[in-house]
This record gives C-alpha cells, sequence and structure tokens, in this order.
C-alpha cells in the first residue's frame, strides 16, 4: 500500500520539476528566434496557445480566425514551428522512448492500480462512469492528493486542475486523505487549482486559460467532474442531438490535446442514462452518456457500480493495452483504499 508517512519531500519536489518538464514541449516563445515577431506571438498566446506542440494541434483556419494574424502570417509561422517541433514519422522505438514518460498515479488502492496497469495515465483520458454513489468523485477526491506524492511513491510529482460541473467537490474532504498519505493538507489545498463551470461554454473556456498555467507550472491531473452533465442541461430534446455532440466532440478534442501536449492525466467522471433497448435480459440496463462521441474520446473506459457497504467495483470496459477484468476496492475517510475481507 502507498499509506507511507514522509513530511514535504512531495512539496519540495513540485518545485524542482521545471527541468523535466522542457522534454514535454516547447514554448511559444521560441518562435520569435526563427524570424516571428514578438507582437504575433502574443496574439498566438492571448488565443490560448502556449506551446509549439499546441500550436502544431491547430488548423491553419483556425489559426487564421486569430485577430491580426493573415493567411501570409499563418504560413510563415507554421513554417517557423516546423523547425522547432519534427511532427512527421518516428520509428516504434523512438515511440517506446517517449513512453517511458507517462506517469501512472496511484488511485489509493493496490487492487484498482493492478486493473488499471498501474494506475492513472498521464497523455491519456480516463473515464469513470456509473450511478451516484459508485465512488466517481470520491476517486477524483483522492487522486488530487495521490498525484502530489512523489514518483517513487507512485505520484505524479505534480499540480492538480480541478474543473467541476456538479459543484461535488469538497476542499475539506481533501483534509483526512492527505493526512492518510503523511502530507501537509494546507499545501496539497494549495497545489489544487478549481474552477466551477455553469454552462458548456464556459466549461471549454476553462479549459482554454488551462494552457497558460499548464505552461508555467507542472501540472499532472486534470479533472472533470463531471464532463457530460453541463450538455445535458445546456441541449435538450433530439433536435439539438447533433449539435451538442459536435460541440461535445470539440471539447473532447480540446482536452485530448491539453493531455499530450502537457503529458498530464485526465480523469473524467460520467454519468448514465435509462437503456430502453437493453431487454428484458439485461439486469442493469444502464449505459454511459455521450454516445459515441465519448466513448471513442476515451482512452480507458472503467464503469463503477456499488458492492456491499463501502465496497465498490470497478471493471474496464474499454483499453487499448488492458484486458478486460473487475476490481474491488473501498471508500474511507482517507479515500480510497483497498477492500477489507
Amino acid at each position: 500500500m502507498v499509506d507511507v508517512k514522509f513530511e514535504d519531500q512531495a512539496q519540495l519536489q513540485l518545485l524542482d520539476q521545471d527541468e523535466e518538464e522542457e522534454d514535454c514541449f516547447e514554448s511559444i516563445d521560441k518562435l520569435i528566434s526563427q524570424g516571428i515577431n514578438a507582437g504575433d506571438v502574443k496574439k498566438l498566446q492571448d488565443a490560448g496557445i502556449y506551446t509549439c506542440n499546441g500550436l502544431m494541434m491547430h488548423t491553419k483556419k483556425n489559426l487564421t480566425g486569430i485577430k491580426g494574424l493573415s493567411e501570409a502570417k499563418v504560413d510563415k509561422i507554421c513554417e517557423a514551428v516546423e523547425k522547432v517541433v519534427s511532427m512527421g514519422y518516428v520509428t516504434g522505438s523512438d515511440l517506446l522512448t517517449k513512453r517511458k514518460q507517462v506517469v501512472k498515479i496511484t488511485t489509493g488502492s493496490q487492487a484498482l492500480d493492478e486493473l488499471l496497469g498501474g494506475g492513472i495515465e498521464t497523455a491519456s483520458l480516463t473515464e469513470a462512469y456509473g450511478e451516484f454513489r459508485s465512488g466517481k468523485t470520491q476517486l477524483a477526491h483522492t487522486l488530487c492528493v495521490s498525484t502530489q506524492l512523489p514518483i517513487h511513491m507512485h505520484g505524479g510529482n505534480g499540480k492538480v486542475a480541478y474543473i467541476d460541473t456538479e459543484g461535488t467537490f469538497r476542499p475539506d474532504r481533501i483534509v483526512p486523505i492527505a493526512e492518510r498519505f503523511g502530507m501537509d493538507a494546507g499545501a496539497v489545498l494549495d497545489n489544487i487549482i478549481y474552477a466551477r463551470a455553469y454552462t458548456y461554454e464556459h466549461q471549454y473556456n476553462l479549459l482554454l486559460g488551462l494552457a497558460a498555467k499548464m505552461a508555467e507550472e507542472p501540472f499532472r491531473l486534470l479533472i472533470l467532474d463531471s464532463i457530460i452533465a453541463l450538455f445535458r442541461v445546456d441541449f435538450t430534446g433530439r433536435g439539438e442531438l447533433a449539435d451538442r455532440q459536435q460541440k461535445l466532440g470539440q471539447m473532447l478534442s480540446r482536452i485530448t490535446k491539453i493531455a499530450e501536449e502537457f503529458n498530464v492525466a485526465v480523469y473524467m467522471t460520467n454519468q448514465v442514462i435509462a437503456d430502453p433497448g437493453g431487454g428484458v435480459f439485461i439486469s442493469d440496463p444502464k449505459k454511459p452518456a455521450g454516445g459515441h462521441v465519448l466513448a471513442h474520446a476515451s482512452t480507458i473506459r472503467m464503469m463503477l457500480r456499488k458492492g456491499k457497504g463501502e465496497q465498490r467495483v470497478a471493471k474496464i470496459i474499454d483499453a487499448p493495452n488492458l484486458a478486460e477484468g473487475e476490481a474491488i476496492f473501498q471508500i474511507s475517510p482517507g479515500g480510497i483504499v483497498d477492500a477489507k475481507d
């Protein structure tokens, strides 16, 4: 288990991580040395683009939509970026080396970590769906703390960004979880940045603003609790379904780019809906909200359900490198722990 006591290691290590971060992305400022006007670089930053890697994830059509950037300027910027960052083919060996930068963050439960292949993975989107009280938000609170553990203690040695769409984040819940891991609760809370989103547009704008923070400080986790709630409120009826899915797809694309650009883990919670087509032979005819758009965007899809008492069951539904399986964990005052027999 990871309930190991230590003093200020995690907080001190968070301050020393800038050197490692340089391997992850190239700052947009490097374009100035390639002959790009500093004013044009500032326009890119105002549009939420802070790294060369992030710039390569935008289409020319998007870039020409930025006020003050003509097609000629965009072409020149794209040429300059290609000199700084290579976004072409690489060998499988190169990719394997790059995968060594991926960090696996403990959930607090060894059984759940093993199910996930070591924990919540950076540069990936992990989705947890289930009914209310299935442990989705409790896992989010535990990850807020475990992400700040040093790497050698199965943490992420980084800060946490939390976008809350349902008003379920509780800072007082963080305190006993931090104490369980032997960490200073005040320092842990200082390393969590929190925003309450009220509309899907607000939620998207909060994501755009994250790039500036992640380019400056060592973040390792982005939590969206939940990803779908505001879309279900802001778009109603079948007539708006196509528009909803398109906007959801754009948001998920932005989240994927953040995960890969800054090598952060993304943990999203999702709600379930009744599945009238489930049939009488299915004991629990519920399915995750968000349809195929959300299903395809998630790297790892996990279903949570209630067990007996405080026990919860996690099941891998879809993952590129994990076998389907189940794990039992428990909710305790100190967060997610292994289930007691």
